[in-house]
């Protein structure tokens, strides 16, 4: 949760809420932690209910579409039957766009060499690596 602050930060933060809250913040942080707790136990119970309901093993993940369709609609045959003709539309596509990125480099630098007056003495594309592709289509929806 706090991976993009360093220690500093957190210190201030925490000297910020110590000057709003003064002699008031162990009992703002009760009833933040009290809040919690009943968020918590509120979607424990409706996934309970739901579970009930449905008849099946529910997690509160499985509640977003895309898990809802492949786990209840789709078996991992019918996922792959999908999902192959995608990948290779993106692939090339990735393939295609990455083509166009290096070509772009090359003629800016070769206009950047020009306007300076002096000469390439080589192509950009092996000075500049290419951006690793991704993994799946997916990964990129």
């Amino acid at each position: 949760m706090f991976d993009n602050l360093n220690w500093w930060e957190i210190g201030a933060l925490l000297l910020l809420a110590l000057l709003i809250f003064g002699d008031r913040l162990p009992v703002v942080i009760n009833d933040g932690l009290r809040m919690v707790r009943n968020l918590r136990n509120m979607a424990r119970n409706a996934t309970g209910d739901l579970s009930r309901e449905l008849g099946t093993d529910i997690q509160l993940e499985d509640l977003h579409p895309k898990a809802f369709i492949r786990k209840h609609l789709l078996s991992e045959e019918d996922e792959a039957a999908i999902r192959k003709p995608l990948q290779g539309v993106y692939d090339d596509l990735r393939a295609d766009v990455n083509g166009v990125h290096n070509e772009l480099k090359d003629v800016a630098n070769a206009a950047d060499l020009r306007s300076n007056g002096s000469r390439p003495t080589s192509t950009a594309t092996s000075a500049a690596p290419a951006p690793a592709p991704r993994a799946s289509y997916d990964d990129a929806t």
